[in-house]
């Protein structure tokens, strides 16, 4: 069983969804990020989500992309990415992590290598936002193979004919983009994802977590009542881009995960 897989059979058996937090790998420098990382767990986040920079990231809103901008200028690279989870490893065994990001920066390693040292620091699933299906073979089979999870994103534009393509090699959870659209651009609205979370479940038995426009407590827990967890990353960022303290950080955290613990 696999960290994410035990995650959530503990979640289940406590009655509770998931809370998972995106930030940024070396935002806004390689320390403080790390100091931010390592203190997740204790403010209640269930799943990691460390976002690799990248010179192009299409799919993110100007946050998520300033982010990458400040993490890059600091020397954050993949390998120092990879030390994140190789620190956090040494004090906390069972905190799911999971890298987010683009493929450039693992094709650019070798898939085989990076896999190797993925999993030698601890990593437990990839989100690889530019992988579509069709490429299975470069890195998604590779990474089951290598006994690393493969998480796919479904958005409200995956119709009923794609969804059993995107869900084939899934593993882990499945990723909800509620809103079309880069990161941080609107709101998500627990009315309108429900049914597509529904739709969704009734393909497949792994959870589905929703992410992409969830900004406060209140939404965490209103679309972790429809969902199986909730992401929230964004509004993180925004607060380490404005110069927020590590413990502040942490407490603002905090609050989502009870808002989402409550659901």
């Amino acid at each position: 069983m696999s960290r994410i897989d035990a995650k959530f059979a503990q979640l289940r058996s406590e009655g509770k969804k998931a809370f998972v937090a995106y930030v940024m790998a070396g935002d806004p420098d390689y320390d403080k990020g790390l100091e931010i990382v390592k203190g997740l767990p204790e403010a209640g986040v269930d799943i990691i989500e460390l976002g690799m920079p990248f010179t192009d990231p299409m799919a993110d809103g100007s946050t998520i992309q300033l982010a990458g901008q400040r993490a890059l200028e600091a020397g954050q690279d993949l390998e120092k990415t990879l030390q994140y989870a190789r620190e956090l490893r040494r004090e906390d065994n069972t905190t799911p992590i999971v890298m987010m990001g683009y493929y450039n920066p693992i094709y650019s390693r070798g898939v085989d290598a990076f896999l190797a040292d993925a999993k030698d620091a601890g990593i437990d699933g990839l989100i690889i936002v530019d992988l579509p299906p069709e490429e299975d073979d470069e890195l998604c089979i590779p990474a089951q193979a290598a006994g690393i999870n493969f998480i796919r994103l479904a958005t409200p534009t995956t119709d009923d004919k794609r969804l059993p393509t995107v869900l084939q090699n899934t593993s882990g959870f499945v990723y909800y983009v509620s809103v079309t659209g880069i990161t941080g651009a609107a709101e998500a609205q627990a009315g309108d994802v429900a049914p597509e979370v529904a739709r969704i479940k009734s393909q497949t038995d792994l959870p589905v977590i929703v992410g992409f426009g969830i900004r406060t407590p209140d939404a965490a827990e209103a679309i972790a009542k429809i969902a199986d967890g909730a992401v929230v990353g964004s509004a993180i960022v925004e607060k380490i881009g404005a110069g927020d303290s590590v413990p502040d950080v942490l407490a603002f955290v905090k609050t989502l995960a009870d808002g989402t613990h409550r659901g």
